[in-house]
């Protein structure tokens, strides 16, 4: 099956199987290794990508339902203004121990600052459920993502 999509700000044109995982594409043929896949049920997040500038999880997708989207990972998060301020505040954080959730997290708390540049911490809490870290917990990362809702304020790019 022939799939064509937007992927970071670039068009993609690939042949493969409809049944293929998007996080396979994205690991294995792609070379996007940003993208993780820890569960590969869903129950984790590691695997968060933004699809139409909505996190969902690649394990859970096939390549067929890219077709005329537009795919964000985590290796094109620097290319905007809002990712490019959350990924810093990440690491003013410390909200990064061993990496492995880190890319599910910033492509979850993504969306989240997009739809409202001004979360409270609960709300914050409420857009990163879906995503599970076993090492820094969780404070440090809700408050990279609070500092970075602050370091924004008023630059929130469109949505």
């Amino acid at each position: 099956m022939e799939v064509s999509f937007e992927l970071n700000g670039a068009e993609i044109r690939i042949d493969l199987p409809a049944d293929r995982r998007v996080v396979d594409l994205l690991r294995e043929d792609l070379g996007l290794t940003g993208t993780k896949e820890g569960c590969g049920t869903g129950e984790c997040g590691a695997c968060t990508i933004l699809l139409d500038g909505e996190a969902r999880l690649a394990c859970l997708m096939l390549v067929g339902q890219l077709a005329g989207r537009k795919v964000e990972t985590v290796e094109g998060l620097t290319l905007t203004p809002t990712g490019a301020v959350l990924q810093r505040a990440f690491i003013q954080e410390g909200a990064v121990q061993c990496g492995f959730c880190t890319p599910g997290m910033e492509m979850a708390a993504l969306t989240l600052l997009r739809h409202d540049g001004q979360p409270s911490r609960d709300t914050i809490r409420e857009g990163l459920s879906g995503n599970l870290c076993r090492c820094t917990g969780y404070v440090k990362i809700i408050d990279a993502v609070e500092r970075a809702a602050g370091d924004l304020g008023c630059r929130r790019e469109d949505k």
